[in-house]
Parts: structure tokens; sequence; C-alpha cells
């Protein structure tokens, strides 16, 4: 499956390099959900969320309501996890709430495991938490596993070349199937065609932005080749 992803950041739709330097701003959400009306899900982040900076929850409603979204950012309270799933969101994401095993067993209670999704980013080798400002001492390899029960499908993105549309590193998906049994959607610096195929291959989602946004990927070729996948 092919995700398209919508980025938040004060009220606009963005894109980051590294989740850290906004490259561009996008059309408005109903304008991107237009544009991706071809493809069965949407990624939504609210980045503002994620870096503890507020919330674009005006926005995370108007685009819930509207598509089958996959919803995160910030999600570090099982009331947070609530609201999004009464904004409308199909799935939540969740980051560094994962590494709390009591809030982790709340939120998943609370939500029910099947509409859960873990995110396990890394960036030199490390899980990263709260925006990716934050370095764990774990690999996503060695932890992955452990996230099973709580959880349905896991979102791994590969922060080291998020945004910067240069290949993402297939090697590093591959050991992350190697590890889990659950849904693997990946992320970060996902460029072409042949990078989408590989993941397929494996059985792995691709969530994607950047390449998106600048046309480096064309949208009517993205899902002609969605379709193709079945």
């Amino acid at each position: 499956m092919i995700i398209p992803c919508i980025d938040l950041m004060g009220g606009k739709v963005v894109q980051l390099v590294q989740g850290r330097e906004k490259a561009l701003e996008a059309d408005g959400p109903l304008e991107m959900l237009e544009k991706f009306k071809a493809f069965p899900q949407i990624q939504v982040i609210d980045l503002d969320a994620a870096m503890g900076r507020g919330f674009n929850d005006d926005l995370v409603e108007l685009v819930a309501a509207r598509c089958v979204a996959r919803v995160g950012g910030g999600v570090r309270s099982v009331d947070r996890a609530r609201l999004l799933i009464q904004q409308g969101a199909h799935r939540v994401i969740i980051g560094t709430a994962a590494f709390n095993r009591p809030l982790l067993e709340q939120i998943s209670q609370s939500v029910g495991p099947d509409r859960l999704i873990i995110a396990l980013d890394s960036k030199a080798g490390k899980v990263v938490v709260k925006g990716w400002r934050e370095s764990t001492e774990f690999t996503a390899e060695e932890v992955i596993r452990q996230f099973e029960p709580y959880c349905s499908g896991f979102l791994c993105t590969y922060v080291d070349k998020e945004g910067m549309l240069q290949g993402t590193d297939l090697d590093w998906f591959r050991r992350l199937r190697d590890g889990t049994s659950h849904e693997i959607t990946a992320a970060g610096g996902i460029t072409t065609i042949e990078e989408i195929r590989e993941l397929q291959k494996l059985g792995i989602h691709a969530a994607l932005g950047m390449a998106i946004y600048t046309a480096r990927l064309n949208l009517d070729e993205l899902a002609s080749e969605h379709s193709s996948l079945g």
C-alpha cells in the first residue's frame, strides 16, 4: 500500500527535512486530499503536537472526517489517543509514549491494539522520540517484537534521510521485516518507484512525503502503481 502523508505545522501543510528544517508549504489539507483521492489511506502527523508546541486539532478533524486516516504526533496520554479516535482517526500512531510501559498498556487497552500503530523511528541507528529530538539507547530491531502485543502495526521512519530525496535504507527495512510479523509502514527518504516495489516485495507499506510534494514521484503514476499492487 502507498500512503501519502499530510504533515501539519502552524495550521499549514508542510514538509520538513529530518524533522527540523521546513522545506516547503503545500496547498491546504482539503486540496491535498483531493490530490490523494486515489489512495485508500492517508497519514496525518501533527508536527506541532510532536514538538510540544500546541495542536492542529481543527485540521486533523477536517482531514479525518473525509478519509481513512492514521493520525499521530504528540500522542502521550490516553485522553489524547481517545480524542483522535473521536475526531475520526481510523488508527492512532504513538512513539514517545510507547517507551512508558504503563502508559502504552493503558493506551492500547483504551483504543484497542487493532487501532494502534507504534512509531519506531531511527536516527544514527537508535530509536528517537520527542519529535525526533531525543535519542534512546535502543535500536528498532532490538525492541520491535516486544511491542507486538500492544499494536497492529509499526511506522518506521529512517530519519537520517527524511525529506532529503536521497533514497532510504532498504537493508534496515529488511531487518525490521525479519523482526516482526506485524504490518510495517516505511517512511523516510523513499524517492523512487523501485524503492516502493522493493518494499512491497518485503510486504512493507510506503508512506510518502517530500517525493510527492516536490513531484519527484508523479501521483498518477503512483496511483497506477498502487492499483497494480492490489
